[in-house]
């Protein structure tokens, strides 16, 4: 036999022998319920972490749940929540659903496929006991982020750990700001309103927008020139046909002032202008939010839309999977109430301010 054919012989030797010791290729993943959206996992990447285990040697799973995972603000909750992953060696299962009858579905999925606890802004505060009960059944610790959870009567559940914004102080930043643009242009009262894009079925949106109106007012800004409409969805589609419902309804107005509960509120409502050929120096809106608004703020052109108060994804991302993760593995239940601040940006310092918040690379 020559020395080729002896070494074949002795490698298809050594890999039966190693078959026969059992091994198997990886188990393949748990499939997601029929009909359920697909589940992203981020696991720990080459080594930043040891592995994080719960106290009886299970490898931790984090699930991070949000109501509509097309938006920006949602995506930068998941990249960060990722980030906390591979930084503490355990694994996140992102995913979201805008269909309320779909969120209990995806936790059964979570439950299914390991994980010890998830973090969920929901499609429906209203779910939240649903969410709750759900999340005891399956023996997942539930940590509410952006939207608290409200009861059968009405109240917000305080006994869940939340982190939210706030949302009162965050509507009077964008008011102050907008009430001293008004007086920085010299628009006479009598031609000018101001238009609120609001979505009150939510409280911390009514709350954003409420406080606008309080700081307007308190800025000089006569209360009677406040005019506001409700929303059907909480983006630029359902803001468009909120402010053309005013501008029909107030075709007198020469120049407006606009909020809303987000950046989509605001945005929808500028095009809505630019469609009734309001010139951009006619109008002023900022927004609530940030990272949406971004390709808005760099255009060559200035619009109507001015600024935002930059609400912070990495904390509400990277913090709460990190709060979820102490509680899983330490035994550390995150604090009942977190509430986060804004930064006023626009045009000139947003770049700058958006890098230092981890938002643009």
């Amino acid at each position: 036999m020559s020395p080729l054919h002896r070494i074949t012989r002795l490698a298809a030797i050594a890999a039966g022998l190693a078959l026969a010791a059992g091994c198997k290729p990886a188990a393949e993943p748990t499939p997601a319920p029929p009909g359920a959206p697909k589940t992203e996992a981020a696991a720990p990447q080459g080594g930043k972490a040891a592995a994080a285990m719960t106290k009886d040697g299970k490898p931790i799973k984090i699930g991070f749940l949000v109501k509509q995972p097309e938006e920006k603000w949602f995506q930068d909750e998941h990249k960060f929540a990722k980030k906390c992953a591979a930084d503490n060696g355990f694994e996140v299962l992102c995913n979201g659903t805008k269909d309320s009858a779909k969120i209990l579905e995806l936790i059964d999925n979570l439950a299914t496929n390991g994980a010890q606890g998830f973090v969920i802004c929901t499609p429906d505060t209203k779910l939240g006991p649903a969410i709750v009960n759900k999340a005891k059944d399956l023996n997942l610790k539930v940590f509410a982020v952006d939207d608290q959870f409200i009861g059968p009567d009405g109240k917000f559940m305080e006994d869940v750990p939340y982190m939210g914004i706030s949302a009162g102080d965050i509507g009077e930043m964008v008011g102050k700001s907008l009430a001293e643009e008004f007086k920085k242009r010299g628009w006479k009262a009598e031609e000018t309103a101001a238009a609120g894009i609001t979505f009150e079925e939510l409280a911390t949106s009514k709350a954003r927008t409420d406080g606008a109106q309080k700081a307007l007012v308190a800025g000089g800004f006569p209360k009677d020139r406040i005019f506001t409409k409700n929303e059907k969805t909480t983006d630029i589609p359902g803001a468009m046909d909120a402010m053309q419902a005013l501008l029909t309804q107030h075709p007198e107005i020469k120049h407006w002032l606009v909020f809303s509960m987000n950046d989509e509120g605001v945005l929808g409502a500028v095009r809505a202008l630019e469609g009734r050929t309001f010139a951009p120096e006619t109008c002023v809106g900022i927004g609530i939010g940030g990272s949406s608004c971004f390709p808005e703020l760099e255009r060559e052109k200035p619009t109507s839309f001015i600024g935002t108060a930059l609400i912070s994804p990495k904390r509400h991302g990277y913090e709460t999977t990190e709060m979820m993760l102490k509680w899983i593995r330490d035994g550390v239940e995150p604090a009942k109430k977190t509430l986060t601040k804004a930064i006023m940006v626009d045009r000139s310092n947003f770049k700058k301010i958006a890098k230092e918040e981890g938002i643009l690379d």
